[in-house]
């Protein structure tokens, strides 16, 4: 296999899987639900493409506010890690199901199937962001509760 061609690929896979590691930004084309979709499903694969990029995948989804509360961003880790929120990390499953919503926010029941199949309830809420700035009219998370522990699959 020539030089060029051997560096040619490997400059493709570079930046393919690049690409594919992309955080995604809040953005007003985004909607309430998407965001806990886009968080959860980041925290399901935690590690993926590389340590703790679910959390911090789920950070760029925290209302400002909750980032001031929970932040800095390695505070945050800890808190994911903890004993509190654990079963997010590497989850089997999760369902969403809408509560409430108006023009600004929504709240949500979420269940989820943890790695050692067991199943834990949350509240989740986000709001819109109405402040002036890059995140204005983004939905953003502004509350999730404790875990709910209910029970296990098996």
């Amino acid at each position: 296999m020539p030089k060029i061609f051997k560096l040619s690929f490997i400059i493709f896979l570079v930046l393919f899987s690049h690409a594919k590691s992309e955080t995604i930004k809040p953005s007003i084309n985004i909607k309430p639900d998407q965001v806990i979709k886009i968080q959860l499903q980041g925290l399901m694969k935690n590690d993926s493409p590389y340590q703790d990029n679910g959390i911090e995948q789920t950070w760029e989804f925290a209302h400002p506010n909750n980032q001031r509360f929970t932040g800095p961003l390695s505070k945050f880790k800890e808190m994911i890690k903890g004993d509190s929120y654990n079963m997010l990390l590497n989850h089997i499953g999760h369902e969403i199901i809408e509560i409430y919503s108006d023009e600004n926010r929504a709240g949500y029941e979420v269940t989820v199937l943890s790695a050692d199949k067991r199943y834990f309830k949350f509240r989740w809420q986000v709001e819109k962001f109405l402040d002036i700035g890059p995140l204005k009219n983004c939905w953003l998370t502004t509350v999730v509760s404790q875990p709910i522990p209910l029970g296990s699959s098996t």
